[in-house]
């Protein structure tokens, strides 16, 4: 096992959380910092002191040594940096969304695999301890065939940064940066199956958008799956709930259901509980620190020499749901 050289793009909250969970797991070697913003490379500093700090990010496509780099940048730019990071032979972290469309998610993959690279996706919410309790639970098939999938993200707060809230740098509002976890926790957990039928409906403040008319605060969604599983989704940011976060991935099967919860409006604490009719068994509810396993993970697997994974076309299938919930051309059947 070798010690990968990695260069970050973008230091703000979540490159930063990244950089701190590599840093802890001594399992890489971050050679290259890069972000527009002197706070955010100062706080960066503090973390990695020998990093060599740049205003740029395409600096890092000529820095000697690099094997792999984290993009934590704005959405619009994740393909564009990604696919370059692949012609140079790299590995590649991405924050979600990978791509904005399916299409650019697909060119992503396609770079991933002619490089013969690995890309990650940070799914981070995969690694949690509570949604390895659900899929523990899916795989003894203590709740039977699953048939309904109810999936729940309000936030209370909305993004600070203004390029949230344009469609072309952003590709979305609350699914894509909230509701897109459980999506891939849904499909995940059910091994990927195609969407037969997807119908939405979003809202900004209250008012119905047409497809691609702005960013959503608001979004109901039901998903029908091929292998006739219903998976229905509510999501919003700004949300008047009482506390922080509302977070909920709850899976109904012929005999029992069980469902993975956030705890006390915590964005990182979860329990998952066990139901059968009347019973309830809480079967985990315990601090876990899953938000930077995902990088880890990616890094010990380019470590190990790991090149291209076929499992990156998940991606895809997630993107193509998101693509037909804002009403854009459905890709598969």
């Amino acid at each position: 096992m070798i010690r990968p050289n990695l260069g970050f793009l973008g230091v703000g909250e979540f490159g930063r959380n990244r950089l701190e969970a590599l840093q802890k797991s001594k399992i890489a070697n971050i050679l290259f910092i890069s972000d527009p913003s002197d706070d955010c490379l100062s706080k960066a500093k503090k973390i990695i002191p020998e990093a060599t700090l740049s205003y740029s990010s395409d600096s890092v496509y000529s820095f000697p040594g690099i094997d792999g780099v984290v993009i934590a940048t704005p959405s619009a730019l994740h393909a564009q940096q990604a696919i370059a990071a692949f012609e140079k032979d790299y590995a590649v972290f991405c924050h979600k969304p990978v791509g904005r469309t399916a299409d650019e998610v697909i060119s992503v993959v396609d770079a991933s695999c002619k490089a013969n690279k690995l890309l990650g996706v940070d799914f981070s919410l995969r690694y949690s301890k509570a949604f390895q309790k659900v899929l523990d639970v899916l795989k003894a098939d203590e709740i039977g065939d699953v048939y309904s999938v109810d999936l729940v993200f309000y936030n209370a707060y909305g993004p600070e940064k203004p390029w949230f809230y344009d469609v072309i740098l952003s590709g979305g509002g609350c699914v894509v940066h909230l509701g897109m976890h459980l999506i891939d926790l849904a499909l995940y957990a059910l091994d990927f199956p195609y969407a037969k039928n997807v119908t939405s409906r979003l809202y900004s403040f209250g008012r119905l958008l047409k497809p691609n008319e702005g960013i959503e605060d608001y979004a109901a969604v039901s998903i029908d799956l091929i292998n006739d599983v219903s998976v229905n989704l509510s999501c919003s940011w700004n949300s008047s709930i009482g506390q922080d976060a509302v977070i909920e991935a709850t899976f109904t099967g012929t005999t029992g259901r069980v469902s993975m919860k956030n705890v006390n409006g915590s964005f990182y604490d979860f329990s998952t509980v066990l139901y059968n009719g009347t019973h309830k068994e809480i079967i985990f509810s315990d601090y876990d620190d899953w938000s930077g396993m995902a990088v880890v993970d990616w890094a010990k697997r380019i470590s190990c020499g790991e090149g291209f994974d076929s499992g990156a076309n998940e991606f895809i299938i997630t993107a193509e749901v998101i693509d037909r919930i804002y009403g854009r051309e459905a890709i598969n059947n």
